[in-house]
């Protein structure tokens, strides 16, 4: 079984989707801030110094066909996914601006109505943008500016620290999309934004009692091509037992690893201080378990009872190109 799901996982589109960022990485000159050390590429915002803190900064874009399919979401999601980003690095988000293109003002609406509502229910006001109605199809990006008193970064992963997951499992699947929607529905009591609120800050708190210095918002690669990332711009490797995953009742394991939550960090912490990281989760009837351990090998392996088998050899290759160049062999 494990053989053949690492393999569906290798391929998988989300997969595919981070790989692309290895080839601009590859095209992108890296120039820095005049006056400024470089801000590292590979995170989930560029951190860029700022006083006795950092502002972050970040840019979604949203696939053509889920703008189509799902305008409203697709305009929930430009504030939903951008407040994950910030929150991933210890931070709080401040603003956003968007970037819409229609065919026609009737066809805008329902993606601002979805932009209106997350901006209410996350508390982070849109100040501007762009606008085109004149296109020929939706196209939809926004980007998120926040700030940070303590970091926490793609880049801080240590072997023998212990990988958390943490995921709201309280909500349902947008059929057919694998995207995990726990903030405009849930299975218990419907999530205020007092909550949904108070749920995100538990990240920038931990960061600032320093409990943890590395962690990553789940994405589109799922928890496991997430976890990834973090390796790669860590230059660490890991082993995943996939059976220890927070996981809702009903859903299979390969569609889960597929999935987009709207809720979902990997957090990689120091062994003293797990307990007080996982609690601070649970208290709010978050799941979060440890699911892994860091290691100095670049390679992830994915565990499942006792198979166990090579995910991703970053030795090899890497995924988003942020690996150093010892660990770069054949380019992706």
């Amino acid at each position: 079984m494990l053989p053949e799901l690492v393999k569906k996982l290798r391929e998988s589109r989300g997969i595919a989707h981070k790989r692309d960022i290895d080839g601009v990485a590859r095209l992108l000159e890296r120039t820095q801030i005049a006056g400024q050390p470089p801000v590292l590429l590979g995170d989930d915002c560029a951190a860029i110094p700022d006083g006795d803190g950092f502002l972050l900064l970040s840019i979604e874009g949203f696939l053509n066909e889920f703008v189509f399919s799902d305008p409203w979401f697709a305009g929930y999601c430009a504030i939903m996914v951008n407040a994950s980003d910030v929150y991933s690095m210890g931070g709080r988000p401040i603003a956003v601006v968007d970037a819409l293109w229609s065919a026609g003002l009737e066809a805008a609406k329902p993606i601002l109505a979805g932009l209106n509502a997350a901006a209410t229910v996350y508390g982070i006001p849109v100040v501007g943008g762009h606008t085109n109605t004149r296109n020929s199809s939706g196209q939809l990006a926004a980007a998120i500016l926040g700030r940070a008193n303590a970091l926490m970064t793609s880049f801080d992963a240590r072997p023998g620290q212990s990988l958390i997951a943490a995921i709201d499992l309280r909500g349902r699947y947008r059929e057919p999309a694998n995207y995990w929607d726990a903030s405009t529905h849930s299975l218990t009591n419907q999530p205020t934004p007092a909550r949904l609120r108070a749920d995100l800050e538990i990240l920038p708190r931990i960061a600032e009692d320093g409990l943890c210095r590395a962690a990553k918002d789940i994405s589109m690669g799922g928890v496991v091509g997430s976890a990834l990332m973090l390796l790669e711009c860590s230059h660490a490797g890991a082993t995943i037992h996939l059976d220890r995953l927070p996981m809702p009742p009903g859903v299979s394991l390969e569609r889960w690893l597929y999935t987009f939550p709207s809720y979902g960090f990997v957090l990689s912490v120091e062994s003293g201080d797990v307990a007080e990281v996982l609690s601070r989760f649970t208290e709010r009837d978050l799941s979060a378990a440890v699911v892994g351990e860091v290691e100095d090998t670049g390679i992830l392996r994915l565990q499942l009872g006792k198979q166990q088998e090579d995910f991703w050899d970053l030795h090899q290759s890497s995924l988003i190109g942020f690996a150093p160049p010892a660990m770069q062999g054949a380019s992706v």
